[in-house]
């Protein structure tokens, strides 16, 4: 049956177990979080190495796993088995685990990691799973809901974050929750109870520079403010390896495309929906769309495209470095 990781691990605290588990699903942080609650509190530190098994696809087998899970635990509820990349196992050898759940080990507890991809919902492991066990697949996270998707981690950890801040982080790490999450776990420590996580603590903390960002460019570019790019990219040719143009390329791209995306809104009240982001940043992009028409965009677009073949060496560049192309570049949009 398909489940939620809270009332997974509710289930888990309250010692309810399923012969198996699969997690899978596109959000690798969340399979990441419940694969890790397995293996650090359901079997106690001292006995682990006797009543618990981690092993990778593409070592084992799955004769070998299900020969695990049959082991009597020594001194723990259940003798765990996780297998980390399962998506690595010989897709063959899953039928063995349809025919073992047909009379699982009561003591026994496998936990499938099931990455990147899905396993097909047809086959007699599939339904076997879902029938006797417990199919966890993650929530995918899109990247206009990363903001919020902060917003609420922080607020679960018992403090609050600002919406620059919050932006700050999302504009320069993407939608990787993972990354994210490690990220804001250096900043916790640091906080009275009740704290607030401000600009000048992700700066601090994560490198992230409060004034010369991806995110202050964006709003430079909108302005058709040359003395505030030429800073910011400046800023960004001298420390490539805080600000690399592979990263800077994608977040334009998409900064543009939200825009375009602004300009053909026929109601401009739903831009903060559509476009995913605060209320109290709708009007940068209205002042972007006023100076930004759509034939424009469409060629800055172009650039962003031409900008990134020539940083990979697509088109030849001569010696031209990622710090000169982006200037280049960023002359282009504005003028």
């Amino acid at each position: 049956m398909a489940i939620t990781e809270k009332q997974l691990i509710a289930d888990l605290e309250a010692g309810l177990f399923k012969p198996v588990y699969l997690l899978t699903g596109e959000e690798n942080y969340y399979i990441d979080v419940v694969s890790d609650y397995f293996e650090t509190r359901i079997v106690d530190e001292s006995m682990r190495d006797f009543d618990q098994t981690v092993v990778y696809g593409r070592d084992t087998t799955m004769a070998a796993v299900i020969s695990d899970a049959k082991r009597y635990p020594m001194m723990s509820p259940v003798h765990l088995v996780i297998v980390k990349e399962a998506q690595d196992i010989d897709t063959k050898q899953w039928e063995q685990l349809a025919a073992y759940l047909e009379h699982p080990s009561e003591k026994g507890v496998i936990v499938f990691c099931y990455r990147h991809k899905k396993l097909d919902k047809r086959t007699a492991a599939y339904k076997a799973i879902d029938k006797k066990g417990c199919v966890y697949e993650t929530p995918k996270v899109w990247d206009n809901q990363v903001p919020r998707w902060i917003a609420d981690q922080v607020k679960s950890k018992g403090f609050s974050i600002s919406e620059k801040a919050t932006y700050l982080i999302t504009e320069s790490l993407g939608a990787d929750l993972g990354k994210i999450a490690n990220e804001l776990s250096k900043i916790y420590p640091l906080l009275p109870a009740g704290g607030a996580i401000t600009e000048q603590l992700i700066e601090e903390q994560i490198g992230i520079s409060k004034d010369y960002n991806v995110f202050e460019l964006q709003k430079a570019i909108g302005r058709r403010d040359p003395e505030m790019c030429n800073r910011i990219v400046n800023y960004f040719a001298a420390n490539p390896k805080k600000n690399p143009i592979q990263l800077v390329l994608p977040i334009l791209y998409g900064y543009f495309l939200k825009v375009m995306f602004y300009h053909q809104l026929e109601n401009k009240s739903d831009a903060a929906k559509v476009l995913g982001c605060a209320p109290s940043f709708v009007q940068d992009y209205a002042v972007a769309a006023s100076n930004y028409k759509l034939g424009k965009l469409a060629t800055c677009i172009g650039y962003l495209y031409e900008t990134d073949l020539r940083s990979k060496g697509v088109r030849n560049s001569g010696n031209v470095t990622d710090g000169e192309l982006l200037k280049e570049l960023i002359f282009k949009v504005i003028h």
